[in-house]
């Protein structure tokens, strides 16, 4: 991987990472048209990194709320709050413990199936914001068996072309809370889990050995921050205001011209 290619892939892994059209579908495709082959993940776990901490730039009154409440050693909105984080860990953490393998070998697979789970992407969408449309609105607040629901289908969200922000705000809307707070809840759920990764990543020296090269990496983490700033910055209010039926037509036509690529 060239210095240009990793500034570029981190770039539309900090644009794409929080509008519900997969960064790590885009990732796959980008790859896909420059002909990089990477026997690893170590680069998709860099840039995450990467927009997981423009995250925490963005939200950090809300994270350092969080955190005052929970010091108070007492149950609170916050603790609760974060209690929820917790619940909404465990699907992701057993999948990156005992499946970390074939998480990989689906990244190798092509744009077929980075195609078909764009699709899917795309009726998990519709189908949300369909419901959200009948309720005129309406809805709740976050609870435990959203927090789950959420949970798992952010674990399920490793595959490639599946978004992680599209799937768990579509889930979360699906058991009946409000655009706004599922929104928050997305961003905010995912912090420890990428960080984690990336921690174990260093640690275990995957980084050092990686194939793609240190200086790629570095160019790629700080492309993604940049990119993922700005993006957080002016995206979120978007997600949660825009009809997500043009994200899923979006996730269709991407979707669709990936499969065709893979047949001709």
């Amino acid at each position: 991987m060239s210095w240009i290619e990793a500034i570029v892939l981190g770039i539309v892994q900090g644009l794409t990472e929080f509008l519900p059209v997969s960064s790590s579908g885009h990732l796959a495709i980008g790859k896909a048209l420059f002909g990089i082959e990477t026997t690893d993940l170590s680069f998709e776990i860099a840039v995450h990194a990467a927009t997981v901490l423009s995250t925490i730039v963005v939200f950090w009154k809300d994270i350092a709320a969080l955190l005052q409440g929970l010091f108070k050693f007492k149950m609170n909105p916050e603790t609760r709050y974060l209690l929820l984080i917790v619940l909404s860990m465990v699907p992701v953490f057993v999948v990156g413990m005992f499946f970390k393998d074939s998480v990989e070998a689906l990244f190798g697979d092509g744009l077929l199936v980075v195609g078909l789970a764009l699709m899917v992407t795309a009726i998990l969408l519709f189908l949300s914001e369909t419901l959200a449309l009948r309720r005129g609105g309406e809805g709740g607040k976050m609870n435990w068996k959203s927090a789950l629901w959420m949970g798992l289908a952010q674990a399920v969200a490793v595959i490639p072309g599946l978004s992680r922000s599209g799937s768990t705000i579509a889930t979360g809307l699906l058991c009946g809370v409000k655009k706004e707070e599922v929104t928050r809840f997305s961003f905010l759920m995912v912090l420890i889990p990428i960080l984690g990764g990336a921690f174990l990543d260093v640690v275990g020296g995957d980084f050092a050995s990686s194939s793609t090269g240190v200086i790629p990496l570095l160019l790629g983490f700080l492309s993604a921050f940049v990119s993922g700033l700005f993006a957080c910055r002016f995206m979120i209010a978007t997600v949660r205001k825009a009809r997500l039926r043009w994200f899923a037509l979006y996730c269709v036509i991407v979707g669709l011209a990936c499969v065709v690529s893979t047949l001709v």
